[in-house]
Order: C-alpha cells, then sequence, then structure tokens
C-alpha cells in the first residue's frame, strides 16, 4: 500500500522499527518488524529491520538505536545490499561494547501455559514463564546482544534450504 499507493515512487530505503524488544534467533520468522524490511526487500528496495532490547526496568531509550540504524541507514543507501538481502540490527540496552556481524541464531523455548477463565466462563490460556536460552552459535544474533554488543545480520528472502532439496527429490516418485 505504502510504496504503491502513497508514496508515489520507489523509496530509496525501508527502515523498519524501532520495534520494542529484539528481533533474534526464531523470533525473526514472525516478527512484523522484519516482515516490513522483507517486503522492502521482495520489492527489491534495500532494507533494514531495527530493533532494540527491553531494559530489566524502565523505559526503552531509543536514541542509541536510532543512531546507530541512521548510520547503518546510510552505509545501505551509498553501498547498497545485494538483491533480495536486508539488514537485521538489534541494539543490546545500554552502552554497547561494539557490533558484531553475526548469524540468525536459534533458541530452545520452554513455555509454561496457564489455562484461565475470562469473564463469560470461557477458558483462554495465557503463555507465561518463558525461557529463550540461545543455543550454542558463536556468531549467533542472540548471543552477540546478550553479551552488550549490537547484531546485524544480513537476511535473505529466499528461505529455501539447498542442503535438502536432494532428500526431497528422491520422495517425488513415492509421493503421486
Amino acid at each position: 500500500l505504502a510504496v504503491d499507493k502513497l508514496c508515489g515512487r520507489l523509496p530509496d530505503l525501508v527502515l523498519s522499527g524501532i520495534n520494542r524488544g529484539l528481533n533474534v534467533g526464531d523470533d525473526v520468522t514472525y516478527s512484523g518488524t522484519v516482515a516490513g524490511a522483507l517486503e522492502g526487500a521482495l520489492l527489491r528496495i534495500p532494507a533494514a529491520a531495527v530493533s532494540a532490547a527491553l531494559p530489566p526496568a524502565g523505559s526503552i531509550d531509543y536514541r542509541q538505536a536510532a543512531r546507530i540504524a541512521s548510520r547503518v541507514a546510510a552505509r545501505i543507501l551509498s553501498d547498497g545490499l545485494p538483491t533480495g538481502t536486508l539488514v537485521n540490527l538489534n541494539v543490546p540496552h545500554g552502552p554497547p561494547k561494539g557490533i558484531r556481524v553475526t548469524r540468525q541464531g536459534t533458541r530452545e523455548y520452554r513455555a509454561t501455559a496457564i489455562e484461565r477463565r475470562d469473564p463469560a466462563g470461557r477458558p483462554y490460556y495465557w503463555i507465561d514463564d518463558i525461557d529463550m536460552t540461545p543455543t550454542g552459535e558463536a556468531d549467533g544474533d542472540h548471543r552477540a546482544v546478550n553479551e552488550g554488543y549490537v547484531s546485524i545480520s544480513p537476511l535473505h528472502t529466499n528461505m529455501t534450504h539447498e542442503a535438502t532439496m536432494g532428500t526431497i527429490a528422491d520422495w517425488v516418485e513415492d509421493l503421486l
């Protein structure tokens, strides 16, 4: 809608965010912030998603994320990105120790579902006590932010898992 009707022309850059909370690891697959940047990349517009970590207490200071995002945006505009590529930027709370180029990491999710009742007596479920432990990737995005670094990850619109193509091809004869 924005590109087709509101902008009047293709923008030079799509900058999605600043999201309240991180978009790292598996969260990338269902993040609206990353989806906004992904849409830009699908339209062949250079794009970045920006997210800021929640502090242990108090409110987010978005200035640090905005400062770094503006520098990333300037670099994207000057150097470009390969077609179909977007940048996922995650900024820790507090002064960062530095910046790491990272991969999309994975996390182990453990959560407790609590059954509750709404005012009409109907059950609903509340996800509580979520533990999201990063797995062992030394260059993973979640680990970088947990250690106080800004994470910058190049992501791509093509989510094909090339290593599994042959396995799936072997199934084809038996599928029809």
